[in-house]
């Protein structure tokens, strides 16, 4: 996705670097225009405090509302991530409303440093996608609470109580390859061979994306780390920077098209969606690492800056649907309502059966290994990979 393609975890200023990053985050809102102010000019109204679809007295009154404002400003979605693009051009369809995309390729940080650069314009973001640990540590500061009518089916540790930030996708980190280049890779230490010379990109920076980060994690569990021991990972691209097979290139479906990343480091969704896009011109196949399973879920949040607040609400309903989270799927992502929606017959068996294989029970960081492993890479990625 983005550099997160480009989404980071992070904790206190997520992920060091952020305050480079602002005006990058602010020159690709304002690049993408303006869109109309919303009905009330500054003036919000009661849509910017409420906290579930009862407070506009129910979905129906919140459909109305957000179609007077008429707009929604999303960041950080690009089309071809976790199946974005048909989640924002249903949710257009249905409601009659225009989302204005910005920076499709930003990180999690761009987005809060995107937030803060036009808070209180209408260019603001209305919503988030982010990694875990911007999202908590924006969480006092930049959400507002909301909890969408299908809150019961979230399991309680994939949501903040108050309803600041919710989990709504995950995926595996895998390895993308290109069959006509090189070899399958039957685990992350086959990298390290001269097949792969120059061909491994890792998508972003580990100290600002959370795929990055995530791929760091899934070295680390491959080379006799673990989720307590993120500094195995550093060490491995360590020495696939020696070895001359690190390739310093933020892959995209550009890059891996022509091929410049024959071999990429990203979430399955991702990997799994270029298998699809490029049938017919690249042999692209994705693997999910044996005993090295790592997944890491992204979590939506309502700007409290939102210049359209009931149409940020009405997106987090949308998401957050039978319909909108059976779209996820569609895109190799795992909803976060999967279980539930198995359980009640609602979920699309068909895109379930097409996810890439994986084995092995899936590891996630928790927020202490998440702060642990950022302090690690802050002090030891760069010189690792220099």
């Amino acid at each position: 996705m983005p550099n997160d393609t480009t989404r980071p975890p992070a904790r206190r200023s997520p992920f060091l670097a952020a305050t480079a990053l602002s005006a990058v985050g602010l020159l690709l809102l304002t690049a993408c225009g303006a869109p109309p102010a919303p009905s009330g000019g500054n003036d919000r109204g009661e849509a910017a405090t409420a906290t579930s679809a009862e407070d506009f007295g129910g979905l129906d009154a919140l459909v109305e509302a957000a179609q007077e404002e008429g707009q929604l400003n999303v960041i950080a979605l690009p089309p071809d991530w976790a199946n974005y693009g048909e989640m924002i051009s249903t949710f257009e369809d249905k409601y009659g409303i225009t989302v204005n995309s910005a920076s499709p390729d930003a990180s999690s940080q761009e987005e809060i440093n995107a937030a803060e650069q036009n808070a209180g314009t209408d260019r603001a973001p209305d919503v988030f996608d982010l990694g875990h640990a911007v999202a908590l540590a924006n969480a006092d500061t930049h959400f507002a609470p909301y909890k969408v009518e299908t809150w019961d089916d979230i399991p309680e540790g994939l949501k903040d109580a108050e309803g600041r930030y919710v989990a709504d996708y995950t995926g595996y980190m895998s390895i993308g390859y290109n069959a006509d280049e090189v070899p399958e890779p039957e685990s992350v230490l086959d990298l390290l061979g001269d097949d792969y010379k120059g061909k491994v990109a890792l998508n972003g920076d580990p100290t600002q994306a959370g795929a990055a980060f995530s791929g760091v994690a899934m070295a680390a569990l491959a080379n006799d780390g673990g989720a307590d021991d993120i500094q195995a990972g550093v060490d491995f691209f360590e020495e696939l920077n020696n070895a001359g097979n690190f390739l310093p290139v933020d892959p995209t479906p550009a890059t891996i098209a022509s091929g410049e990343t024959p071999v990429v480091i990203d979430w399955d969704y991702t990997n799994a969606q270029q298998t699809i896009d490029l049938e017919g011109k690249v042999d692209w196949k994705v693997v999910v690492p044996k005993g090295a399973v790592v997944s890491s879920y992204y979590y939506q949040a309502v700007n409290a800056d939102a210049p359209n607040p009931a149409a940020a609400r009405l997106w987090q309903e949308f998401v957050y649907s039978d319909e909108g989270q059976n779209i996820y799927l569609n895109g190799f992502a795992r909803p976060v309502r999967m279980d539930a929606m198995e359980q009640a017959e609602t979920l699309d068996t068909g895109a379930a059966a097409n996810l890439p294989d994986a084995q092995g029970d899936p590891v996630e960081l928790t927020e202490e290994q998440i702060e642990k492993a950022n302090d690690v890479l802050g002090e030891k990625w760069a010189a690792a990979v220099s």
